[in-house]
């Protein structure tokens, strides 16, 4: 593992835990999962991505992110040991949204699977 797959680790458990322990801003709603973490090859910037489930306006939570950057980008400088503090910008991520929306499109198919099939001949 490179360097910068370390550093996006790190940097990962560390937003983790600012965004549910630590940011109180009441637009800050619903389920918040950090998904991924890209960091440039100078240690410059950090995009975090992040899922959002359960909340009723996505850009709002977003817009608050955004305002406690700070707030993430200076827990990251106090536990990850780097000669420079990325810069931190958070993107949305709708992964998880799109998986449950496949999954509940396959459930609505209501195709049994082949090995049942199978089974049921023998």
């Amino acid at each position: 593992m490179e360097r910068t797959e370390r550093i996006e680790e790190e940097i990962k458990k560390v937003a983790s835990k600012v965004i549910s322990q630590e940011l109180k801003d009441p637009r800050i709603s619903g389920l918040i999962s950090v998904t991924k973490v890209d960091v440039t090859k100078d240690l410059k910037y950090c995009k975090i991505f992040v899922s959002i489930l359960g909340a009723d306006d996505i850009d709002t939570v977003m817009d608050a992110l955004k305002s406690g950057s700070g707030i993430v980008r200076r827990a990251i400088g106090s536990n990850i040991r780097m000669h420079s503090t990325p810069e931190v910008l958070f993107q949305f991520d709708n992964s998880m949204e799109y998986g449950a929306h496949i999954q509940n499109v396959i459930n609505e198919l209501n195709i049994t699977p082949i090995e049942d099939d199978e089974e049921e001949k023998e």
